[in-house]
Order: C-alpha cells, then sequence, then structure tokens
C-alpha cells in the first residue's frame, strides 16, 4: 500500500513539473501564476530599490515608509505592516470584540476566514461567527438587520472571492455598512483585494475605505509582491494592532523585502489594475463566443458574466483533470496559456478554473481570445 501512495505521489510530482514547464514556457499567457516565478527573478525584482536606504529593524526604515503609503492611499489615520493577511484580520477582529464588548463577528461562510483559516477565530481569538447568509453571493441589508445574534463586527469581504470575485453594488454597500451601523456594530473590510475594486464601484480607494472602521489590505494578491499585509484604521486601533501584532508574533525582524516589493507593487501595479478590468471583461465575453461556436462545448458558465474584477470563474462540464491536461497540452504545443488548474465543483463531471486578467493580456484581441477558446475546447475528450 505504502508503494502504491509512493507511486501515485510520483505520477502527480511528474505531472506538476510537467505543466510547470508547459506555462512557464508558453510565449502568450493571460497572467503569470506565482509558480512560474524563480527566486533569481524576484531577487532582480528587488534591485530597482535605493541600495543606500537603511534596512528595516523591527519594522522602521522602509517598512513605515510602506505604512504611510498604504494610509495614504486608503485615507485613514494610520496602517499598520503585517506578515499575513490572517494574522492582521484576527488582529483587526480581536481588537473589535475587545472595544464593543462582543465577540461575534458576522460574516460570510464563504469568507476567508471560515475556508482557510483552521478555525483561528475561536480557537486562537475566542470569537464567534454568525453568517447573514449562505447563498453564494454577497449578503443584502435585510439578512444583516434580520440577524436573530447581537453582532459586534460585520465583515465584509470586498471581493468574495469562493463564489466567483463577487461584489455588491456601491449602494448595496452603503446600505450593508448602514445596516450594521443600526446593529451598532463596527464594519471591518477583508480587502485582500481591495485594490481592485474601483472600476466595479466608481469611486477611488480613499471613498470606498472610509465606509468601513478599519480595512485589511494584501501585497500579494494583486499588487505581486512577496507576501504581507496591512491593516488601516484610526491611530487608536492601529496603535493597539500593532501590539497584539508583537503578542501573536508577528514583529519581525527584518521585512525590507517585503516592504520594497509591496511598494514597487503600489507603484507599478496599482495604477494598471483599472486596465486589468477591463480587459477581463473582454476576456469574459470573447471566452463567451468562442466556447459558443464550438460543439466539443455543450455548456459552460462565465461567472459573473460581467466580471466584477480582473479575475472571474469558468465552469464547464468535464472533469478537472481533463480540463487541466487540455490546458497544459495547449500550451506545451502552441504556447498559448489561457487556462491552468481546474478543479471540481458543484456535481460530478462538473469543473471549474479561476481565470486572473493581467499585464500580459493586455496585447490579447477578442479574436486572439476566440481562437484560444475553440483550440482549447478541440483537445477536450470526445472533440
Amino acid at each position: 500500500m505504502i508503494g502504491t501512495m509512493s507511486d501515485q505521489d510520483d505520477d502527480q510530482d511528474k505531472k506538476n513539473a510537467w505543466a510547470l514547464a508547459a506555462w512557464r514556457g508558453a510565449e502568450r499567457k493571460l497572467w503569470r501564476g506565482v509558480r512560474e516565478e524563480t527566486v533569481g527573478e524576484l531577487l532582480a525584482s528587488l534591485t530597482t530599490a535605493d541600495p543606500d536606504e537603511s534596512a528595516d529593524i523591527y519594522g522602521d526604515g522602509v517598512v513605515t515608509r510602506l505604512e504611510e503609503r498604504v494610509a495614504e492611499l486608503l485615507g485613514t489615520e494610520a496602517a499598520a505592516h503585517f506578515p499575513s493577511g490572517t494574522m492582521a484580520q484576527q488582529v483587526a477582529l480581536r481588537c473589535w470584540a475587545g472595544r464593543t464588548g462582543n465577540p461575534v463577528v458576522a460574516l460570510h461562510p464563504m469568507s476567508h476566514p471560515e475556508r482557510w483559516e483552521g478555525g483561528a477565530l475561536s480557537v486562537v481569538s475566542g470569537l464567534r461567527t454568525v453568517h447573514p447568509t449562505d447563498e453564494q453571493r454577497q449578503p443584502t441589508a435585510q439578512e444583516v438587520r434580520d440577524l436573530a445574534d447581537p453582532f459586534g463586527t460585520l465583515m465584509l469581504e470586498l471581493p468574495l472571492r469562493e463564489p466567483g470575485f463577487l461584489l455588491p453594488s456601491w449602494e448595496e454597500l452603503c446600505e450593508l455598512v448602514e445596516a450594521a451601523r443600526e446593529r451598532d456594530a463596527v464594519v471591518h473590510f477583508d480587502g485582500a483585494r481591495l485594490w481592485e475594486t474601483t472600476t466595479h464601484f466608481g469611486r477611488p480607494l480613499h471613498e470606498i475605505a472610509a465606509l468601513a472602521d478599519s480595512v485589511y489590505v494584501s501585497f500579494y494578491k494583486s499588487l505581486g509582491g512577496l507576501s504581507g499585509a496591512a491593516l488601516a484604521g484610526s491611530a487608536s486601533l492601529v496603535a493597539e494592532a500593532r501590539e497584539w501584532r508583537l503578542r501573536y508574533g508577528g514583529r519581525v525582524f527584518r521585512q525590507f523585502p517585503q516592504a520594497l516589493s509591496a511598494l514597487s507593487g503600489l507603484e507599478r501595479e496599482l495604477p494598471r489594475l483599472p486596465s486589468y478590468v477591463g480587459q477581463a471583461r473582454v476576456v469574459a465575453e470573447a471566452l463567451k463566443e468562442g466556447f459558443g461556436a464550438s460543439e466539443a462545448v455543450p455548456w459552460f458558465r462565465i461567472h459573473p458574466e460581467v466580471p466584477h474584477t480582473h479575475q472571474f470563474q469558468v465552469w464547464l462540464p468535464y472533469e478537472p483533470d481533463a480540463l487541466t491536461e487540455a490546458a497544459v497540452r495547449q500550451a506545451e504545443e502552441t504556447g498559448t496559456c489561457l487556462f491552468r488548474t481546474w478543479h471540481a465543483g458543484g456535481p460530478p463531471g462538473l469543473a471549474v478554473t479561476e481565470l486572473t486578467v493581467a499585464a500580459e493580456s493586455l496585447s490579447w484581441t477578442p479574436q486572439d481570445i476566440r481562437r484560444a477558446a475553440e483550440d482549447f475546447a478541440a483537445r477536450l475528450p470526445g472533440a
């Protein structure tokens, strides 16, 4: 049995290496996956920094410069750098529980703390969660008003990744915040991907952030940084968060590589994000046309139909392994990487992938995308 498992592991390792080589070697792609970056490339990206700038010690120097820049962009009094978004968010929610006297957090069951943090809100921080809705969408203001349990904090993930990078409308977001205020609750934004929401909301970052009492943002999910996050809010909240950061083990001795890459992302990627969102809408529409013209695709779904950000879902009625293999073969044989890994989703025989549209995609025309979609479909089983 052990040998069998080892053989399976070896087979999967070979498949992973094959896929990575194909995706790295592709001449055309919509975005560059994080696994495709080499150590040398990441180190080279830091060489644009001022070599004479003092390296940080426990978060001063360039880290302080990053914190000030984030606070400026979000229009908050202060911001604190954290080594991870998980830590930043737990600290924020813990601080609010102490300040409101209520350990209950209202949030979506598909939000990051509920899906990807090992139950840390309850196990580590002693908090309890309630869900305004179980539907795969953002909650409504009425659902927040109707929650039976009193709650101290409403946490909104903007966008809500798991069901398709979904955002409410600006009016719906304002109503959600108002509903929380009516319940005497504070509002925290899980804004890991808040940077790319300005197009959908039609508002600048500082106006979006102003709706909340605190905001967490990531430096690597959209900005291409090495890692790290920030928690932004009032000066007193951030000061308290710094103390909890120390208690959680987040006061790291040297953080200048992460800070430099985050500052580079804010300078390079942040201004481009609206163009990525616009191109994502072009890609989504062209994919519909390409799949619609293929007899090998009896059914498909682009979700949401008009992407809210530069990321969205694609659903197809095939097994995920078959779709991933088709994606790898397309990249290897044609030099065009349209999709990467597919995953099981919903009923058996249905698979989903997340599509990211970034700088590499901007040269693609609708015709390029349609042709790539048709070529991908031609590689599917039975085509």
